[in-house]
């Protein structure tokens, strides 16, 4: 399941409150990916990938809710889970960073752990795609455009660096999603988006985000009185 980012960023609210937004992107050489890797909540962002178990996900997040620490909550979860060679799961919470590449994935496989967020992926064309993505993401960390957009700049990065290396899958996914602590906001409907089959899923991606965002705007201006 090609390659993703898990992104924690602290920020501080309208109020003066200290929040946390966490993120979580992935594109891949087959359909309908958002079904399967990218799991967040106001507690963390997970993404589970190469020979996919949904369960790690799902569970991941369901842990990180129920107070674990991120590294102890995967860590668990892969120990009980007899296909953990063949897995990659990475994610982040509050706190803290996890990144796990098994022995059996498939060439170029491998991951990237920065102060603030995790990086993997597989059947790449090198550790360029990686690392790329992981650049992009830092070099505007915490900029003024939104988190979904700055995720969707890391995916491309990936991608122009090489990204999955099977070509001759022509049909392609993209999925993020972005949440927050601040239980006063709601997210905007730009937070959660996928592009499930299309040959240019992150160019797809951008313009769905794009349009979102935009309609969003003009819903919140249009009431903005009510």
């Amino acid at each position: 399941m090609t390659f993703s980012i898990c992104v924690r960023e602290r920020y501080t609210d309208d109020d003066g409150d200290d929040q946390i937004r966490y993120g979580v992107a992935v594109t891949t050489r087959l359909p309908g990916v958002g079904t399967l890797c990218p799991f967040a909540s106001a507690d963390g962002a997970v993404a589970t990938q190469s020979l996919v178990n949904v369960e790690l996900g799902r569970k991941g997040i369901a842990y990180l809710g129920d107070g674990l620490a991120v590294d102890d909550a995967l860590e668990s979860l892969l120990n009980a889970d007899e296909g953990k060679s063949q897995r990659q799961l990475h994610g982040v919470d509050a706190d803290g960073t996890f990144a796990f590449s098994g022995e059996e994935c498939n060439d170029w496989y491998g991951h990237v752990v920065g102060e603030n967020y995790t990086v993997a992926g597989n059947l790449l064309t090198g550790e360029d795609v990686i690392d790329d993505v992981a650049a992009a993401y830092e070099s505007d960390a915490h900029g003024e455009a939104p988190l979904a957009e700055r995720l969707i700049d890391a995916l491309a990065a990936g991608h122009e660096a090489g990204g999955d290396k099977r070509e001759d899958l022509k049909v392609q996914s993209a999925a993020l999603q972005v949440t927050n602590t601040d239980e006063a906001t709601d997210d905007p409907y730009y937070n959660d988006l996928r592009i499930d089959a299309s040959e240019t899923p992150i160019d797809d991606l951008r313009e769905t985000y794009e349009t979102a965002k935009r309609g969003y705007e003009t819903v919140m201006e249009k009431y903005a009185d009510e």
